[in-house]
């Protein structure tokens, strides 16, 4: 039989609506939960003990609405949670995100790769231990980019300040001959739009919410989960100010909802 349960997202803040777009895109039968933990964020700046315990909170909240896997849409929250998360849920299908080295490495024509991302997930062992196993030869070089998270939480997209904060960032990796940048946070898929107009057309942007979606759907398959029919309308919930999500939601989801308050 079919199985209607939702899959819980979260993220730090609103970021992770780019990987909800791509699991709700490949997989239009499935219920979906998301929680924004923006009255934490970001969470580059956080302990990972911080984030260990706000992760595991989520994901029992997540559970008790009856998810029946996790996908953690946050590139820090990963690091710092993931593997504690599968050692306690052994048994629930759970995705985490990784900046997209490998198929970077890949797509590099002049072999210099630029990442983008927060200064806790280029600081962390895993990000280096994907830099070991696939950069290889390619000149990786990385940009910690403080404020862009929180300029998207407020929902601008394209602004005087965002735009000089983006421009700081990405020219001198353009300087040092990238032509592909990894956008190393959920949040970032969201100025694709405006890094088109500050890059070549050569450079290519590389994020990882459609791998996700897609091994979402893998382990589902596997476990004999996946849903059929018409799923039930996406519930959202915010550790902020729920209204202010509830704004941002027609631009970044596509369409209105309610938020509730996450009962911190």
């Amino acid at each position: 039989m079919p199985d209607q349960a939702a899959i819980g997202v979260f993220d730090s803040g609103v970021g992770g609506l780019s990987v909800l777009r791509e699991i709700r895109a490949r997989l239009p039968a499935e219920s979906l939960l998301y929680v924004a933990d923006s009255g934490h964020v970001p969470y580059g700046e956080k302990s990972p003990d911080f984030i260990r315990e706000r992760s595991q909170r989520i994901a029992e909240f997540l559970l008790a609405r009856g998810a029946k896997a996790l996908v953690l849409a946050c590139n820090t929250a990963t690091v710092a949670a993931v593997a504690d998360l599968r050692a306690r849920y052994p048994q629930l299908p759970i995705v985490g995100m990784e900046p997209a080295v490998k198929p970077a490495a890949a797509a590099t024509r002049s072999g210099v790769v630029g990442v983008l991302a927060t200064t806790g997930t280029l600081r962390s062992a895993k990000f280096a231990a994907l830099l070991d196993r696939f950069a290889g030869d390619v000149r990786v070089i990385t940009q910690p980019c403080p404020g862009l998270v929180e300029r998207i939480e407020a929902g601008d997209l394209d602004g005087p300040a965002t735009r000089r904060l983006l421009a700081g960032y990405v020219e001198p990796l353009l300087a040092e001959g990238c032509d592909t940048l990894i956008l190393g946070c959920t949040h970032y898929p969201f100025l694709r739009p405006l890094l088109a107009q500050m890059v070549p057309s050569s450079v290519s942007l590389i994020d990882t919410g459609a791998a996700v979606a897609r091994q979402v759907q893998r382990l589902l398959e596997v476990s004999d989960r996946l849903a059929d029919g018409s799923p039930a309308p996406c519930r959202f919930w915010s550790s902020g100010d729920p209204l202010a999500m509830q704004e941002i939601l027609p631009v970044l989801w596509g369409e209105s909802a309610t938020v509730d308050r996450f009962p911190d």
